[in-house]
């Protein structure tokens, strides 16, 4: 029995080659990116790789290589299940609600007149998203039909780049204000200003759509709860000071207290539905203080999660204590490998 990782220092890899080692795991090192990846992997049972969607080769052939590999019954983390909607809010809209989950209202738009119809029709504020992009970035809040007409017009001519550079570098200035990040993290963003990074020059600008989601207010918080396999853990990500937004803010807290249960059962039953190996799912809370989907994905930032005190078990059992949780990954493809021999 042999794993595959791909060969990368950042991510989730570092950590699976660590559990490999204490645990005496037989793993071997490949280059997804090479000719000969299939080559590579004919004594290997299964392999691991944390495609990134601000890395232009993941971009360009990872979801293509796993999911061939997959086709073929060889096993993969992630799968097809659980990543084929990453990074893509409209494959997210479409999936939640053929499954009847509690989404946030949601509204796209490929007919520039029908959505300017509706926004003719809405009330407001709401909030527009690109259908890619993490810790906020390309999410704007739209306070009047005015301006949802200016954002539709744009979206359905030029479009949108998908790296808002004005942007990064206020996410940038914000972040070193509250002490979160140096001063060079300010000259990076600015400096981004005139050279894009690498995904971005390589990527087209989002055009032809519309997406738009009701705005929930009075949330000064959202909820990530992440499962895998038989195991949850949360993060509580404060909103940034006057604004609405909490996915980047930099603000968090763990303790176990501060969680809705509900949170933590209904991500429980979306991975089972969706047959999810990894679900980290956002919530927020609507007027009635019920828990509303805003999105789910399978990455995340690994440091910001290990002060987690605890996790809940399916039956929604608490277990106090420090974790690493991408050792649960690796455990999962081990018993995927145990369960098809």
């Amino acid at each position: 029995m042999k794993i595959a990782i791909q060969n990368s220092k950042i991510g989730f890899h570092p950590r699976w080659i660590k559990y490999c080692e204490s645990n005496n795991i037989a793993y071997k090192i490949v280059d997804c990116y090479a000719n000969d990846i299939i080559e590579q992997l004919k004594d290997c049972d299964a392999l691991m790789w944390q495609f990134h969607h601000f890395n232009p080769k993941d971009n360009l052939i990872a979801k293509q290589i796993l999911f061939a590999l997959e086709h073929t019954g060889f096993i993969v983390f992630p799968s097809f299940k659980t990543s084929w909607h990453f990074d893509d809010k409209i494959g997210q809209k479409y999936l939640f609600e053929s499954i009847d989950a509690p989404l946030v209202p949601s509204y796209l738009f490929f007919d520039r007149i029908n959505a300017l119809h509706w926004a003719n029709q809405s009330a407001f504020p709401k909030v527009f998203k690109l259908r890619g992009g993490a810790g906020s970035n390309n999410v704007k809040l739209i306070p009047d039909v005015k301006e949802a007409i200016r954002i539709i017009n744009k979206a359905f001519s030029k479009g949108f780049p998908k790296y808002d550079a004005w942007g990064s570098l206020k996410e940038r200035i914000y972040k070193y204000r509250k002490g979160k990040v140096g001063i060079n993290e300010v000259f990076k963003g600015f400096a981004r200003l005139f050279y894009k990074p690498e995904y971005a020059r390589k990527s087209s600008n989002e055009v032809g759509y519309a997406y738009f989601q009701e705005f929930i207010p009075n949330n000064d918080s959202d909820i990530r709860i992440i499962v895998i396999g038989n195991r949850a853990f949360g993060l509580k990500r404060f909103v940034r000071d006057g604004d609405f937004r909490a996915s980047g803010s930099g603000n968090f807290a763990w303790r176990r207290e501060l969680f809705d249960i509900r949170c933590v059962k209904l991500s429980f039953e979306l991975t089972e539905k969706l047959q999810l190996q990894v679900g980290a799912f956002d919530f927020v809370f609507d007027e009635n203080n019920m828990p509303l989907v805003v999105e789910v994905s399978y990455g995340f930032v690994s440091q910001v999660y290990d002060p987690c005190e605890g996790y809940w078990d399916q039956n929604l059992n608490w277990h106090e204590g420090l974790t690493r949780k991408e050792d649960w990954m690796v455990e999962l493809i081990l018993n995927r490998i145990h369960d098809k021999d």
